[in-house]
């Protein structure tokens, strides 16, 4: 059952604090008895008795089992209340910066689920042809996008991809007889990139900022060498901010030998302007979930391709699809192994093992519904589209910046940017903004910019949107610490304490008791 207005705790607080400018908002908050809406086992169960025929062990068997006994009306309701607890981009702006949080367009999930696309993987490839042909024409697109000459499908995520472009560059080295044991990465990059480098058994050597928030070039000369593996780095930066410097950066790491790694987080930004293998980028990963606006998995399917120059194409991961026609052509072919089926005419597309494969990352070719979803965007949107959806990133990020009362101490910034909370704490101030009816932007990072609120709207948000949620931010500005400290008093969830949260997580429905 739903509360009473009056009965809802806080809520007297919450009309004292309502918001004077902009949406007013206040979430559905499902609860009974004062617990949120409770589980479905706890709404109603059967217990359903197990027999003693039970192929398992008897240490491993249960007596009984409890399972929901709820009509369909009721678990309709169910459903429906979580997704009425809940905040999404269908719910609102959700501008959180270098998230790329697009709104996902239905047309993609349609395409998705059409009955073509659900075919299993493990088949042979002469009964595979228009899913290995999607493939292929998916690795082409990207490959064009960010002016790569090969493209692998398989990471699920984009620290996945991250880690398979970082294992290429190693196995690149050591094919090359050469031992070198860093990565360098800029003091702006993403956390995942520190990650990715210390996962796969490199020294991070950490490049600060200049006094404008790009790349130091005297910091940068100083810190490669013979040992540096890579440069990782994110254009435009997390500031938003593109590395003027670009070209020169590339020729400091080549050379040093090293490789030039490119984070394409922010690739929004560039899509049909500019690309990254133009600027001498040697490997990059794509963020489908934020370029191509397939859902962002939360931790769930995603998909990371990754993409590389000539050089590095006989070290993608196994298998790698290609159009038959290119094998004489393909790089590295002499000591590749293709896949058995073939076309009775010979034509058509096959799965292969590259040269001097890094091995599998990913079971198949990668998430495939994910990649079906990517490849129907840049499929309907096209070269001009593309280049639109940047553009419009771009004036979008501009215009929000210029119609809010918070610093914004770096520019000029494409299509993201981070202000400054000043004298407020950043987190109380997301928290006040959620009782405007939108998503606050991220927190507190990068560190370069004290109490940093960084947000990203991308292009999806109409001015009406943009100006909603300009009001947001100012009249957060205005308001007093307490008032921000008790924030947010209008969602279906109160604050919460996420220090313990994260410290102390309850993975199983069996601590919520505790």
């Amino acid at each position: 059952m739903s509360e009473e207005p009056g009965e809802i705790e806080g809520v007297d607080d919450a009309a004292d604090h309502a918001p004077e400018a902009g949406t007013l908002y206040d979430q559905a908050r499902w609860t009974d008895d004062g617990e949120y809406e409770p589980l479905l086992s706890e709404k109603d169960s059967t217990e359903v008795e197990i027999g003693d025929d039970s192929p398992l062990p008897a240490d491993l068997t249960r007596d009984s089992l409890e399972l929901p006994g709820l009509a369909e009306p009721e678990l309709a309701r169910h459903y429906a209340r979580l997704s009425q607890m809940n905040y999404g981009v269908d719910s609102g702006p959700f501008p959180l910066g270098s998230c790329t949080m697009k709104y996902n367009p239905k047309f993609t999930e349609r395409v998705a689920a059409l009955p073509d696309a659900a075919v299993h993987p493990d088949r042979s490839g002469r009964s595979l042809q228009g899913t290995l042909e999607l493939q292929a024409k998916l690795q082409d697109y990207l490959g064009r996008i960010g002016g790569m000459d090969a493209v692998t499908l398989q990471p699920p995520a984009g620290a996945a991809g991250e880690f398979t472009g970082i294992r290429i560059a190693s196995a690149y080295h050591e094919a090359n007889g050469e031992d070198r044991s860093e990565v360098v990465i800029p003091d702006s990059a993403h956390g995942t990139n520190f990650a990715t480098a210390a996962m796969s058994g490199f020294d991070v050597v950490e490049l600060p900022s200049d006094d404008d928030g790009r790349v130091d070039i005297d910091a940068l000369e100083a810190a490669v060498g013979d040992d540096t593996a890579a440069l990782m780095l994110t254009n435009p930066n997390t500031l938003g901010l593109f590395e003027r410097d670009i070209e020169h950066i590339a020729e400091v790491v080549h050379d040093a030998g090293g490789l030039l790694y490119y984070d394409g987080a922010n690739l929004n930004a560039l899509l049909g302007r500019a690309r990254p293998g133009d600027m001498g980028f040697d490997v990059m990963h794509y963020n489908v979930h934020k370029t191509f606006a397939t859902p962002h998995g939360g931790g769930g399917p995603g998909a990371g391709p990754v993409g590389v120059v000539d050089e590095l194409a006989p070290f993608l991961p196994s298998p790698h699809v290609r159009e038959r026609a290119e094998r004489s052509s393909a790089a590295g072919s002499s000591g590749e192994r293709s896949d058995p089926g073939e076309q009775a005419d010979g034509s058509g597309y096959e799965r292969y093992e590259p040269e001097r494969s890094i091995g599998k990352v990913h079971g198949f070719s990668g998430n495939w519904l994910v990649l079906v979803r990517a490849y129907a965007y840049v499929a309907r949107l096209g070269d001009a589209g593309l280049a639109d959806a940047s553009a419009k990133a771009v004036l979008n990020a501009n215009y929000l910046a210029s119609q809010i009362d918070y610093e914004v101490p770096y520019g000029p910034f494409h299509h993201e940017f981070v202000a400054s909370a000043g004298d407020q704490d950043a987190a109380d101030a997301a928290k006040r903004m959620l009782d405007y009816g939108v998503h606050p932007p991220t927190t507190k990072w990068p560190e370069i910019v004290d109490e940093a609120l960084m947000t990203e709207p991308t292009e999806a948000e109409t001015r009406g949107s943009l100006d909603d949620l300009a009001a947001a931010f100012d009249a957060v500005a205005a308001e007093d610490d307490a008032t921000l400290e008790a924030a947010p008093e209008r969602t279906a969830a109160r604050r919460i304490d996420q220090a313990s949260a994260a410290r102390e997580p309850r993975l199983s429905w069996h601590a919520l008791d505790e």
